[in-house]
């Protein structure tokens, strides 16, 4: 499998690409990251330095891609933040070029807008662009519950209304939506929840919440994660299963060792062999 990988980056830590090439990578994916920004560090430390690239800079990239013959060989296309409305326009020509190549290539977009702890923090603009523009040419979505609740337009706080949530914005285009954190009036306290939805079926897997520092990059990773799984097993129910599974493998790594960034790398096994699977139900 080969990707090509659209989104942020950061020297120290694990966000954007820093969180999702290695898992797939490790998967055995060969992947193409392309950065929508370059920075130290990611934004939740109140500080970092480095630069957002703007969309010409992106395509130029891409293009020099695309002349290596390369896109025929393209199965999917990653995105996560943008950083401007111009990148995202740079990632739909990168996706549109890539389907031009191989019809068979899927897009999966991580609409990154923002959480239910910070509100929307991409700048102004990104949130409509997400919903009228790349969420209408994505195959698979991978929203958080609060992105989930802002594109669909209305909120999530019981099972049928998130399903209700996950059909409306299938209706804009995508035919998989994952949401990857998920709590409703029927999740345990000491859970929490991820839900996968395709054709009107709908599956959920549940699993033990973590007492774990306020990290970054979770969401970027089991993207990725879930892509791959995805394109392997074309079943939205194994993916979500496996994609559950290493992502809590990793974020209890991550609250064992108390660490401030994501142990992507000392972590790794739970990529390939995670130490816990959870069942996936159909709900």
């Amino acid at each position: 499998m080969k990707v090509l990988s659209i989104q942020s980056h950061v020297a120290y830590g694990h966000v954007g690409n820093a969180s999702a090439v290695f898992p797939m990578q490790r998967l055995g994916v060969e992947v193409w990251p392309v950065h929508t920004v370059q920075f130290s560090n990611h934004t939740g430390y109140g500080a970092c330095r480095g630069r957002v690239f703007d969309g010409p800079a992106v395509e130029e990239v891409i293009q020099g891609v695309a002349e290596r013959g390369a896109l025929k060989h393209c199965d999917a296309v990653l995105s996560g933040y943008m950083g401007s409305a111009d990148i995202g326009t740079a990632i739909l020509r990168a996706v549109a070029a890539v389907r031009a190549a191989n019809r068979e290539a899927i897009y999966c977009c991580d609409p990154v807008i923002g959480d239910t702890y910070s509100g929307v923090y991409v700048r102004p603009g990104i949130a409509d662009f997400m919903r009228s523009q790349a969420v209408p040419a994505a195959d698979i979505l991978t929203p958080n519950q609060f992105e989930l609740d802002l594109i669909a337009g209305r909120p999530t706080d019981t099972l049928a209304a998130a399903k209700a949530a996950v059909n409306a914005v299938q209706a804009l285009g995508p035919r998989v939506v994952l949401v990857t954190s998920l709590t409703t009036a029927e999740t345990p306290p000491e859970t929490i929840d991820m839900m996968a939805g395709e054709g009107g079926a709908f599956w959920r897997v549940r699993t033990p919440r973590l007492d774990l520092k306020a990290v970054s990059g979770a969401g970027d990773a089991v993207a990725a994660l879930y892509l791959v799984h995805y394109w392997r097993t074309r079943s939205a129910a194994l993916a979500l299963g496996m994609a559950a599974a290493s992502i809590h493998g990793l974020l209890r790594r991550t609250a064992e060792a108390g660490a401030e960034e994501l142990l992507t790398v000392e972590a790794q096994d739970e990529f390939v062999a995670p130490t816990s699977a959870f069942p996936v139900e159909a709900v």
